[in-house]
């Protein structure tokens, strides 16, 4: 076995507090879209497509997850009319998923709800300690991507 270098254990420990960390934002993002009828899941999906109109493929692709954890998460958000398709005249068998107003009103109600959340708890760390861990994260993102 390979033993780890001092680099390797604190990326490694790195590693462990990024998903403690997710599992925890995930919870949190849960709770702040509860009540517009959303899930952490269902408020990212609409995220995406309320850039633009997206195929299930670019939204994955977007969200880093499988097309199929996307397409069942895309097909529930049309169920309750807050997503919908239309035709993609680049690619006929890609339909595009547009936001609906009622998409819309529940993304912009967990947007505001994010806003404060975020603002209250940004202002309890400095803002170079963000600028970094963010950066920092983009940095491995980068990496990983191109491993």
């Amino acid at each position: 076995m390979t033993a780890l270098t001092e680099q390797g254990r604190e990326f490694s420990t790195l590693l462990v507090e990024v998903f403690r960390v997710n599992g925890l934002l995930l919870a949190a993002g849960d709770e702040l879209a509860r009540p517009a009828g959303l899930t952490s899941a269902r408020w990212q999906v609409l995220g995406v497509v309320d850039h633009g109109p997206s195929t299930v493929a670019q939204v994955a692709r977007a969200m880093g997850l499988a097309r199929q954890t996307v397409r069942q998460t895309a097909t529930s958000l049309v169920r309750d009319g807050m997503l919908a398709y239309q035709d993609n005249p680049g690619d006929l068998r890609a339909r595009l998923l547009v936001l609906t107003p009622r998409g819309r009103s529940a993304l912009r109600q967990v947007e505001r709800r994010q806003a404060a959340w975020a603002n209250a708890l940004a202002a309890r760390l400095p803002l170079a300690e963000l600028c970094a861990v963010s950066g920092t994260l983009r940095d491995l993102g980068d990496l990983l991507e191109g491993s």
